[in-house]
């Protein structure tokens, strides 16, 4: 890496004129928070909650102790600073301790998606260069049909704890362990592969301090503090699941629920039962929750403040609806894993005036105005800042922007060529009486539709396409035409197979121009998105080529 690249990175890494290095926090790394909780003894830190509904209790003791006995494994099979592991698991306290275990002593997690193909899951392993491997039972087969050649030592997690040289058997055979107080800011934590539609995913790398920027940021934003108790519903291999839910409340002493899969029927139950105060999710959830209209129990008067949502496109429909069925807020926000997690929220003290404003008012719900650790603005092409209401490329810079893509050079020049990380998502901002900038999002830049040579925003598309009668959910796909070179299709959930799909077009064409409107309908059973709820349209351009050859005219 070049000497100008890496001064564009720090660059992108400093926020209001203060460097990575100049911003401390009350712990030098997440191993001396351990070693701090540790006095919290008997006070619970996990609630879990496994795929037959069996719920587990875990105390910042029991926890603690054991993520030190992990950490003593690791060191005996030589892992220290610098070291890579990676995971083949799920939602499970197995594998927070491993996470954490790995970061007491200093090295660096790669957690891997297990929903992914066995190609892009081999590639993983062969590009991160992990040395151990902690697989649970459920994916063994897999693993042995992707290991790489280094031969990385692999470590079964077996649902039978008694298993010898099983995870549980090794660390039943460790002591007490001592946690470093030295500085590990500047150590690697995380490896997180971005799920592209094509290519080969980019390896986003997190040291600890950009975990501390964005967890104590998210704390105080949300009054995330030791009295309060989160919800984790979303996969923690991904930073949402991961940062919001885990990191957050641990640095901040707080107490988690954490599930092993997502359930409508529990949702409200859970958030009830274990009295929770915020829950953090994808707008795919939110939309299970609306369709199945089940009771919320008034968990907003029993505690319950607010749902964190974000790393997935919300309409201004959904976010209407939910709210005025369940009353309760939605604090939209934004964020990419290579600004660790968030990089904005809306306030979560809005008045219900001020509420409505941002999140429905607009034309797209408000994604907030940026958090202290990061900057944000709207960039055209060239790097240049753009004025209010312009659309261009949201840009940010901040002590939570990532180290750098992983042994892809070409990837961090067209990411940092301004000295700012490049989003790739078109979007817009809008001032405040305070002079504030609220941003909106309108779409990926590379997901644009260009019909004719102009640039259609997919997410304004999917708004009407949402709101119109006997859709349940839709998104807009731009597909390859002979005339324009794209056109605008909708692929469509509707609510019964009888909507008759005119009655869909001509309500599109009342509420959009002609060149935006949708010229093609075609009925799914499912939207394709990724595990964190993105959606992917460019996997779906082809279900439209029969269409490639038709001059739509008005």
């Amino acid at each position: 890496m070049t000497s100008e690249l890496q001064q564009k990175i720090l660059d992108a890494q400093t926020v209001h004129g203060n460097k990575p290095s100049e911003i401390t926090y009350s712990f030098q790394s997440l191993a001396d928070v351990m070693h701090h909780h540790r006095s919290f003894d008997k006070k619970i830190w996990m609630i879990y909650y496994d795929e037959y509904n069996n719920r587990t209790e875990i105390s910042y003791s029991t926890f603690i102790y054991t993520v030190g006995q992990c950490a003593g494994i690791l060191q005996q099979l030589g892992i220290s600073r610098g070291d890579r592991i990676a995971t083949m698991s799920h939602n499970h306290p197995d594998t927070i301790v491993i996470y954490f275990a790995a970061w007491a002593v200093g090295a660096c997690v790669v957690p891997l998606n297990m929903t992914e193909d066995t190609d892009r899951l081999g590639y993983v392993l062969e590009n991160c260069g992990a040395k151990i491997i902690f697989c649970r039972e459920e994916y063994r087969q897999i693993c042995d049909g992707i290991i790489p050649d280094s031969k990385p030592t692999v470590i079964t997690l077996y649902r039978d704890t008694t298993i010898k040289n099983g995870f549980h058997d090794r660390i039943a055979q460790c002591g007490d362990y001592t946690f470093s107080q030295e500085n590990m800011m500047d150590c690697e934590a995380l490896i997180v592969y971005t799920s592209g539609t094509t290519g080969n995913p980019k390896g986003v790398v997190l040291v600890q301090r950009n975990l501390f920027a964005d967890a104590v940021t998210i704390a105080e934003w949300h009054g995330i503090h030791e009295h309060q108790r989160m919800m984790c519903v979303l996969p923690v291999h991904h930073v949402n699941g991961c940062i919001v839910t885990h990191v957050t409340p641990f640095i901040a002493g707080a107490s988690l629920v954490l599930n092993r899969k997502f359930q409508t029927e529990y949702f409200f139950r859970r958030i009830a039962d274990e009295q929770v105060n915020i829950v953090s999710v994808v707008p795919t959830l939110l939309a299970f929750l609306l369709d199945a209209r089940i009771d919320d129990l008034s968990v907003k008067n029993n505690g319950f403040r607010h749902i964190i949502c974000g790393a997935g496109p919300l309409t201004v429909d959904l976010a209407k609806n939910f709210y005025d069925y369940y009353g309760i807020p939605i604090i939209h926000g934004y964020g990419l894993s290579e600004t660790t997690c968030y990089s904005c929220f809306i306030p979560a003290d809005l008045s219900e005036q001020d509420y409505k404003r941002w999140m429905i008012d607009e034309g797209f719900p408000s994604i907030g105005i940026p958090l202290p650790c990061n900057e944000m603005a709207i960039h055209d092409e060239k790097g240049n800042a753009m004025q209010e209401r312009e659309r261009g490329e949201i840009v940010i810079r901040g002590t939570n922007v990532m180290k750098e893509y992983y042994n892809n050079i070409s990837a961090n020049e067209a990411t940092f060529a301004f000295s700012w990380f490049r989003s790739g998502d078109e979007g817009f901002f809008v001032y405040d009486e305070q002079k504030r900038p609220y941003f909106f999002i309108t779409g990926r830049i590379k997901e644009l539709i260009i019909r004719g040579g102009v640039n259609l925003a997919p997410l304004e598309i999917d708004e009407i396409i949402n709101s119109a009668p006997g859709v349940k959910a839709g998104i807009s796909v731009g597909f390859e035409n002979d005339f324009y070179g794209e056109e605008v299709g909708a692929l469509i959930i509707p609510e019964h197979d009888t909507i008759d799909k005119e009655h869909i077009l001509a309500y599109c064409r009342q509420h959009l121009p002609f060149h935006k409107s949708p010229k093609v309908i075609v009925y799914t059973d499912a939207l394709p998105v990724t595990s964190t709820g993105k959606y992917q349209r460019n996997k779906v351009k082809h279900i439209f080529s029969e269409w490639k050859a038709i001059q739509f005219k008005k």
